[in-house]
């Protein structure tokens, strides 16, 4: 899709400078998909804070690690 916008020339550089991006296109589509990331992972964090992960029949957080940790 393309789009025209308006962006500081500071905002772009930095962007390309964080992103090493092979040029603008390249370093915003890099710079807009971490941040959706970081956005999803935040819902993630909420939805999990505000209802915590319960394990059902025989397993407890402490055999869950103990599994883990003979692998």
């Amino acid at each position: 899709m393309k789009v025209t916008a308006i962006l500081p020339d500071k905002l772009i550089s930095d962007i390309q400078k964080y992103t090493n991006g092979k040029n603008i296109t390249d370093s915003l589509s890099i710079a807009l998909s971490e941040y959706l990331k970081i956005v999803r992972l935040k819902k993630l964090n909420d939805k999990v804070s505000n209802s915590p992960l319960t394990f059902k029949d025989n397993f407890s957080a402490s055999k869950v690690r103990d599994l883990n940790r003979k692998r």
